[in-house]
């Protein structure tokens, strides 16, 4: 039966009171936020182990050269998982990443539950069956989908629905890391972009429940062990700023031999892309077969082995660029699998190499290996995935090891700067281009230069009168501004604030003639009365304009923030933070539009 995409239960009531709804929702939101990380971590858990038994089945406990099953067991996979994304599960390919993404800006947080299963089937019978992926990815997507089933179910709003996907995602990122911190940035930081308190509340809880199902099974223990790092020569930080270099160009290669072959392979019609799957697993089984096991699958282990030092230098740098290649196969048939895991093995094989190669020929600077394979996970995730800030807490949490912040920061700010300056497309955003959908760009919102207030600020050109004075006191200063051709007035009250009036306004009280309707009132807005000390022999001018003042505004807040106010106010005056009622300037309507209009 097919899903409905709209919500269920009764609106009626909803609908006679609104604030009683969103207070409903809200509460509603977090409770179902703990019910989506328990049921996330639940499925990643299962998703994790029916991984590790397909892969002990069909690879055999120990994989090793020359064993026929490397070559037989990834087209047997690939010709099954072939035919099931073509007729069955046809939204299950990709990573799950930029699915999430589509699902929260297209499909209003919609993520059907046929996909939701296909992605844990199909990835799980790639990685277990040697294909060059990796389980995170899926796991979010697995989480996101959980949330969009649980959410419609209880007749989450659309607005709120479109929320809830991201909600979910944190929850399976959360546990397939087994870091809460990482899952949440990450989310944060590459599918939402900006956030609220509340969406912030809902991550955190889903994120952390997940995490508390996910160490139920797996213990608090972190993925990898190293010893603690100590920066006894300053000059091991120029190899860790070499390993930044290396994450940057590394990256660079990465990602051109994905957008090359991925739209090569699609473009293609459906009855050859059934062949790319077993193609691809045929070549990465070979890859296996000759010589190097160790690329096929998510390859966590080989990771643990290289942070150890059990590799020698030019082994090394062949599971790097060999990963490489088996990966942009396995990805770019359609295969269902994610990108974290084969970007965190590439960084750490070329990270161990650094320390190899530093042990050969500058022993004396004695950093372990561990910690530069550990840094160079990070370094390709910050320069591959484009995630900087994650990638700094990901080494953290993955490692439990923090004395390796000060590297890690280095050497990731060196490789997101320097793929930045030779990619400027990040590899997500290049995917929805390929893929023909025009998903918002994360980095290009962080590097957006908002305007500001102050950007359209200029300079008091309009009169200034003073709220205390008597009626007489300030037609006698207003007379002084007879030649002003301003169609506004400021008056600095007494309490500090101002108020903008309309130069009509202002003649009608001098005047005592009768105040001319205002364009507020004319639109039906009520304006405030004014006050009744104004009957008095010899009332204020502020006394007269009342008790409304302008809003408080400031020249570093965003210059859209003053728009709505204009229905009201001709002139919106601007102050200092450090000074009560200093003025800064003003500005108008038109100041703000032809401020955009230069942008």
């Amino acid at each position: 039966m097919t899903e409905s995409r709209n919500s269920t239960p009764a609106a009626a009531s909803a609908a006679m009171d609104p604030h009683a709804a969103s207070v409903r929702e809200e509460r509603l939101l977090l409770l179902l936020s703990i019910f989506v990380g328990v049921i996330s971590g639940l499925l990643v858990v299962s998703f994790r182990m029916a991984i590790e038994w397909l892969t002990v089945l069909l690879q055999g406990s120990v994989p090793g050269p020359h064993q026929p099953r490397l070559l037989i067991v990834p087209v047997l996979a690939g010709i099954v998982i072939a035919v099931l994304v073509r007729f069955v599960f046809p939204a299950a390919r990709g990573s799950g990443v930029n699915q999430t993404k589509a699902a929260l800006y297209i499909h209003n947080g919609y993520i059907s539950s046929r996909t939701v299963l296909g992605k844990f089937l199909l990835s799980a019978f790639a990685i277990g069956s040697g294909f060059s992926l990796g389980p995170e990815d899926p796991s979010l997507q697995i989480g996101a989908g959980v949330a969009s089933l649980i959410s419609r179910r209880f007749g989450i709003s659309r607005a709120r629905l479109r929320l809830f996907a991201p909600i979910g995602a944190a929850a399976g990122l959360a546990a397939a890391f087994n870091a809460p911190i990482s899952a949440i940035l990450f989310v944060i930081e590459e599918v939402i972009g900006n956030w609220s308190a509340a969406v912030l509340g809902s991550v955190v809880l889903s994120a952390v429940s997940a995490v508390v199902v996910a160490r139920w099974f797996w213990g608090a223990e972190p993925m990898f062990r190293i010893p603690v790092v100590n920066l006894v020569d300053p000059r091991e930080l120029m190899a860790y700023a070499v390993l930044g270099i290396i994450g940057g160009i590394a990256s660079l290669v990465f990602t051109k031999a994905l957008g090359w072959l991925r739209p090569l392979l699609r473009r293609q019609g459906p009855n050859w892309q059934l062949l790319h799957p077993p193609a691809a697993g045929f070549l990465v089984g070979c890859i296996g077969y000759f010589g190097l096991p160790q690329i096929m699958g998510a390859g966590y282990e080989t990771i643990d082995q290289a942070m150890h030092g059990q590799f020698a230098l030019k082994l090394l740098l062949l599971l790097a660029l060999f990963k490489i290649l088996a990966t942009t196969l396995s990805f770019s048939s359609g295969t269902p699998g994610g990108m974290f895991a084969p970007t965190l093995f590439i960084g750490a094989m070329f990270g161990a190499s650094v320390g190899a190669f530093e042990h050969l020929y500058f022993p004396h600077l004695t950093g372990p290996i561990g910690s530069y394979a550990l840094v160079g996970m990070g370094v390709l995730f910050a320069a591959f995935l484009r995630a900087p800030l994650t990638s700094v807490f990901m080494v953290l949490e993955v490692s439990g090891n923090y004395s390796i912040i000060v590297p890690v920061i280095l050497s990731n700010t060196i490789a997101y700067l320097l793929s930045r300056a030779l990619q400027p497309v990040p590899i997500f955003e290049i995917f929805t281009h390929q893929d023909g959908l025009y998903l918002p760009s994360m980095e290009e919102r962080r590097e957006e230069s908002n305007l500001h207030l102050e950007d359209a600020l200029q300079p008091v050109a309009v009169p200034v009168l003073q709220g205390s004075d008597t009626l007489a006191s300030a037609a006698g200063a207003y007379a002084q501004y007879a030649e002003n051709p301003g169609s506004a007035v400021l008056v600095q009250c007494t309490d500090g604030l101002w108020y903008a009036a309309r130069r009509a306004e202002i003649d009608s009280i001098l005047t005592g003639s009768p105040s001319p309707p205002s364009e507020a009132s004319v639109a039906g807005e009520q304006l405030p009365a004014r006050d009744p000390v104004a009957s008095d022999a010899n009332p204020t001018l502020e006394q007269r304009l009342g008790t409304e003042r302008t809003p408080v505004l400031f020249p570093d807040l965003p210059l859209a923030s003053a728009l709505p106010h204009f229905r009201r106010w001709p002139l919106l005056p601007v102050t200092n933070r450090a000074v009560r009622g200093a003025l800064e300037g003003t500005v108008s309507l038109e100041d703000v539009l032809k401020r955009y209009q230069q942008r």
